[in-house]
């Protein structure tokens, strides 16, 4: 269970926005993940369960608490694939050219320097890697983050291109996101 923006973001309510096994359907036995703004885990736990014992998952966030939300879940898991980090992902690289997947998950709009949150992405993504964008619809809702500081998809897209990634494909994820999948 975690709060996003003063609303409750449990497993049932994202289920009810989004698919998460198909955002998620292309990670593989043995594959890097590395969700850059993780919260309590939700993604980062799904993802270790996918990549398996012979795959790592990459966690960061600058809530404390949520990190320690995420240990304490991926303890009671038995999940040892899973490195979470407290920090900025402005300054962070895990590994260079390591990560299948760098993921961010509704909060591409929340780093103070997204260009350079991508940048560092392009650092860690294997040269066959996607980056993988879930984030808020610019559209009016009476929850999540407001709509000023929303990008479109468009918007993130570009900052992808200025980042040096190819979109790929940006699509509908449920009635309130969007998911643009990329490539270095």
């Amino acid at each position: 269970m975690g709060c996003h923006g003063g609303f409750n973001l449990d497993e049932a309510t994202r289920r009810s926005w989004y698919n998460p096994e198909a955002i998620l359907k292309d990670l593989r036995s043995g594959m890097v993940f590395v969700d850059v703004g993780c919260a309590d885990g939700f993604f980062s736990i799904l993802a270790a369960k996918k990549v398996g014992e012979n795959g790592k998952v990459y966690a960061i966030d600058i809530d404390t608490s949520a990190i320690e939300k995420l240990k304490q879940k991926t303890k009671a898991e038995g999940l040892k694939n899973i490195t979470a980090k407290v920090g900025k992902a402005e300054d962070t690289v895990f590994c260079e050219r390591c990560a299948d997947f760098v993921f961010y998950s509704m909060d591409l709009h929340d780093f103070s320097d997204p260009a350079r949150v991508l940048q560092n992405a392009k650092q860690m993504i294997k040269p066959n890697g996607q980056l993988i964008d879930l984030d808020w619809k610019k559209i009016e809702i009476p929850f999540g983050p407001p709509v000023s500081i929303k990008f479109s998809g468009e918007q993130a897209a570009g900052l992808m291109r200025s980042a040096g990634f190819t979109t790929a494909e940006v699509r509908d994820a449920g009635p309130y996101h969007y998911l643009i999948a990329a490539r270095p």
